[in-house]
């Protein structure tokens, strides 16, 4: 018998699709002046942040987070005076940069959304 429940609970878990996160992608920072982000980070059970917070923004800066899963949250960066992105994960840790344009324009929100793993540029 309690290899029959055994195999019923393994079969039902094989077959249910695993539950995603609705957190997805939140901008914290809009370029604007230095100050507390009016966007506080959301805490779940289901996502990654499991405490709610609220970063505090350079000026000209752009800091866009995507929390991706429950095991992943990726952050992607840009200076809106700068010509460099930067993207980060809870996936090792590393951090890697990149040019936000072939032709050194200054970077803007959509260089950072698309650092972050999101749909942007």
């Amino acid at each position: 018998m309690k290899k029959i429940v055994l195999c019923a609970v393994l079969a039902t878990a094989a077959v249910t699709p695993l539950t995603v996160s609705a957190a997805g992608t939140q901008t914290f920072c809009n370029g604007g002046a230095a100050a507390a982000s009016t966007v506080s980070a959301t805490a779940s059970t289901s996502d990654f942040v499991k405490v709610s917070f609220t970063p505090k923004c350079s000026a000209n800066v752009y800091l866009v987070g995507n929390d991706a899963s429950s095991t992943l949250y990726k952050v992607g960066s840009a200076s809106g005076k700068g010509k460099s992105k930067f993207a980060g994960s809870s996936d090792g840790g590393a951090v890697s940069g990149s040019n936000c344009s072939d032709d050194g324009a200054a970077c803007e929100l959509s260089n950072a959304t698309a650092a972050a793993g999101g749909t942007a540029e």
